[in-house]
């Protein structure tokens, strides 16, 4: 359907095309400090170790029960990172405010630690409540697996808690006292079990179905957001922290590709300048990283995407922001997913006082009239424009009166300034600010909004980046609506291959 505003048009030489590096701040040299949970001592001890050889900077670890941590947390306020055990307790330190952006680092499962070769035959929680056997347990109130298999063995936690030799703050405490013969078994983590010489883990019904995600968080307090995010890309990086946490016996989560200064590529419809240019610029200095960002005609960013062949070329980009619906499925196997982010209003723009009485489209027609349309094949306004005098037969007569056919409505505007033009199709957003030179003439209700959809590439390796800056996006409303969008960006992703257009877009 879109094939035919695909043509292969090189985007160096496209009339109109805006490449803006956005640089983030010089990397800090001051320390990061870090708040554990006892069980991934050893692998984040080792990250931060290769960390600090690599880029030079330090990184202070505090170890503890989550529990504990969190509760110093609550009170100090003060340190970068917080790397949570189990999904409860990062909710809760998202209700105290004191979290932004989450990185996934590990799943793991409770289990039941015993010696190699299960010498006491633990095979059940009733064996566990057996009088002969001693079981070490971790405190709810600090640790999360105490909270965690409290939670999912109900009754009979009170049962082996009122019978436990040992009960102590952190997971690998009670690891330790099993591997040093202090008692026959104790629940733990998975993930701590290989830490530990001489154990093996029990798997049972009641513990293993439950998945908890050891979690790394910015603290919404640091003092060093870049410096603490960039740690955080560390922690997650393929090649890097979650090749330590699986070499340690973690299901590790890779993250983004490692790179210390990462370069997120975006695409971007004209229309979306205004309300987002600012906003990068803070979110590239905030998150420590470099953006090339490219504005232009969506029909000139999906030619110049298809004239890449695929997303290996490394320019490809990473998100991909369009003025329209109508320009996602050229690309849907790149992107498959979008969030309706935004909507703007497409009407005729016409002088001050409307001096030659222009009210509809029709009006567009009239003999002698100078009108501006943008390009069909290189712009979403222009394909919309398009189909909606198509759709009311009107293409042909006011095609006759075009005087000028650009690839964004932002030169149409320019060149009604210059008094070149007597009217010109654009969207409401390019002249809101200056109303003193410019009246919108509205069009039929039906086919008059524009909805913006922000979508990832799939297969970026600054997905997560990517996912970070939408999340950033979606907490600005009101500066999008300060630019003169309707906001649409709390409504659920959709699937690139669902979107249907309507009727009267669909030309062949």
């Amino acid at each position: 359907m879109l094939k035919k505003l695909i043509a292969v048009i090189c985007l160096g030489a496209a009339a109109g095309a805006a490449w803006v590096a956005l640089k983030s701040a010089k990397t800090s040299s001051a320390p990061i400090t870090v708040f554990c949970a006892a069980g991934m001592k050893k692998p984040v001890e080792e990250i931060a170790a290769a960390y600090q050889k690599e880029t030079g900077i330090e990184v202070r670890l505090q170890f503890g029960g989550t529990g504990t941590l969190l509760s110093q947390l609550k009170i100090a306020k003060q340190g970068d990172i917080f790397i949570a055990a189990d999904d409860g307790a990062l909710a809760d330190a998202k209700k105290l405010g004191v979290t932004r952006e989450e990185f996934i680092l590990v799943k793991q499962q409770p289990v039941v630690a015993v010696a190699k070769g299960n010498p006491k035959h633990i095979e059940s929680i009733a064996a566990l409540k057996t009088p002969e056997i001693k079981v070490a347990l971790a405190n709810p109130e600090a640790a999360s697996i105490g909270r965690v298999v409290k939670k999912l063995l109900g009754p009979d936690w009170d049962a082996l808690a009122a019978k436990a030799a040992v009960m102590k703050p952190t997971v690998t405490e009670i690891a330790a006292d099993l591997s040093l013969g202090a008692v026959d078994a104790a629940i733990v983590w998975d993930s701590v079990v290989p830490q530990f010489k001489g154990l093996e883990a029990v798997m049972l019904p009641e513990l293993s179905k439950h998945t908890e995600s050891g979690t790394a968080a910015v603290l919404s307090f640091s003092q060093h957001p870049a410096e603490a995010l960039r740690f955080a890309r560390y922690l997650t990086a393929p090649e890097k922290g979650a090749a330590v946490f699986q070499k340690q016996g973690f299901k590790a989560v890779p993250g983004d590709k490692w790179a210390m200064r990462p370069d997120l590529i975006l695409y971007s419809g004209g229309v979306n300048r205004p309300a987002i240019e600012k906003l990068l610029h803070e979110f590239a200095s905030h998150e420590g990283i470099t953006m090339t960002t490219v504005f232009n005609g969506c029909g000139i960013l999906c030619a110049a995407m298809k004239t890449m062949g695929d997303s290996t070329n490394p320019k490809y980009p990473d998100v991909y922001y369009a003025c329209d619906v109508c320009f996602v499925p050229p690309v849907a196997e790149q992107f498959p997913e979008a969030i309706l982010l935004t909507e703007a209003e497409i009407v005729i723009a016409v002088p001050k006082g409307n001096p030659k009485g222009i009210h509809t489209l029709a009006d567009l027609a009239r003999p002698g009239l100078r009108v501006g349309l943008c390009n069909a094949e290189q712009s979403t306004i222009g394909y919309l424009t398009r189909s909606i005098l198509k759709s009311m037969n009107l293409l042909e007569s006011v095609s006759k009166n075009a005087s000028s056919q650009v690839p964004t409505a932002d030169f149409l505007v320019n060149q009604m300034r210059t008094g070149s033009l007597d009217a010109a199709v654009v969207y409401g957003i390019n002249i809101n600010n200056d109303k003193d030179h410019f009246e919108a003439i509205p069009l039929p209700a039906d086919k008059s909004k524009a909805v913006q959809p922000f979508a990832v590439r799939k297969d970026s390796p600054n997905y997560q980046i990517g996912q970070r800056l939408l999340a950033f996006l979606r907490e600005k409303r009101t500066s999008f609506e300060s630019a003169g969008f309707a906001w649409k960006g709390d409504t659920a992703p959709v699937k690139s291959a669902d979107i249907v257009l309507p009727t009267w877009m669909q030309q062949k």
